[in-house]
């Protein structure tokens, strides 16, 4: 197909001439026209003649001693009237955009994350700037990543545990260190607040997502065994109601207790052991004003 690209497709309107035109077609005459607009007689008659140069058409008639338009003015005039209306809605978007009167946000979040810090974030920005709303879209980070590089996204919150790299041209700044915890049936002992992972190397494991089972292999690398993987869930609730059961062990973290902890587990602090939550965006900065503000929510949410 034959591209448009450097062609000239008709003559180029200015909006200054177009205004005066519909101005005329409103108030019937170049004085009005021009008391209407604040400006001179000649300079709406400027406009109105380098109007009919640039487009090449008869727009306007001396009838006596006034005007009036032809068809092909009154035509223009019409769709002028719209286009710049369109104008003034456009202008009026971006204002309370920018000023932060209204606009939706769409942000993607992992599930605990939706569930305990986003939460507190629409109640800061409800306060902040009661204009504002978000559109919530529930996704792990790879898939987070995805929609931010696809314009599906303005913002995402996500996770990541240590010497997991960053997606591609995603910016993402921390806002929680979220502790991870050994969690057991009711019951089960689990050792001081200090000790590592070893007297369970011999036990069954369940574990959650991709990313969580990764850094649970790394974690029990570290305290020199490799564990059984008995199951795997991307959902926390499933997964304690397993380790509930008695069917093994798992670590989770802290947010996921926080969003949901069930009746017949217990918990301790892994040492040393958490994972970064962050506000990530896609591209350079700066951020538009109403995706900076929820960003700076879900700063203040972590904290």
């Amino acid at each position: 197909m034959p591209s448009n690209f450097g062609r000239t497709l008709g003559p180029v309107i200015d909006l200054r001439r177009l205004e005066a035109l519909v101005a005329v077609h409103r108030t019937g005459g170049v004085s009005a026209a021009a008391e209407t607009l604040h400006y001179g007689q000649p300079t709406i008659s400027h406009h109105l003649r380098r109007l009919e140069a640039e487009t090449g058409s008869v727009l306007l008639q001396r009838v006596g001693r006034g005007i009036r338009l032809t068809p092909d003015g009154v035509r223009l005039a019409q769709r002028g009237e719209e286009i710049l209306g369109l104008l003034a809605r456009a202008e009026a978007e971006l204002s309370a955009a920018t000023s932060l009167q209204a606009g939706t946000v769409r942000v993607a979040a992992f599930p605990s994350g939706a569930a305990t810090l986003v939460p507190a974030a629409v109640t800061l920005l409800a306060e902040r700037h009661p204009g504002l709303s978000l559109d919530l879209i529930e996704a792990e980070p790879p898939e987070a990543a995805d929609l931010l590089r696809a314009g599906g996204a303005d913002l995402a919150l996500t996770f990541a545990y240590p010497d997991q790299p960053e997606a591609g041209a995603i910016t993402s700044t921390t806002v929680l260190e979220d502790p991870l915890y050994l969690v057991g049936a009711a019951g089960t002992d689990l050792g001081g607040p200090d000790e590592g992972l070893a007297r369970f190397a011999d036990t069954r494991w369940v574990t959650g997502c991709e990313r969580c089972r990764r850094e649970l292999l790394a974690l029990c690398e570290s305290a020199g065994f490799a564990p059984r993987i008995a199951f795997a869930s991307d959902d926390y609730v499933a997964v304690q109601s397993l380790v509930a059961t008695g069917l093994g062990v798992t670590v989770l973290p802290g947010l996921a207790l926080r969003a949901h902890q069930h009746p017949e587990v217990v918990r301790r602090p892994v040492p040393g052991a958490a994972r970064r939550v962050q506000v990530s965006t896609y591209g350079a900065a700066p951020a538009p004003a109403a995706v900076t503000a929820v960003a700076l929510a879900l700063q203040d949410a972590a904290r």
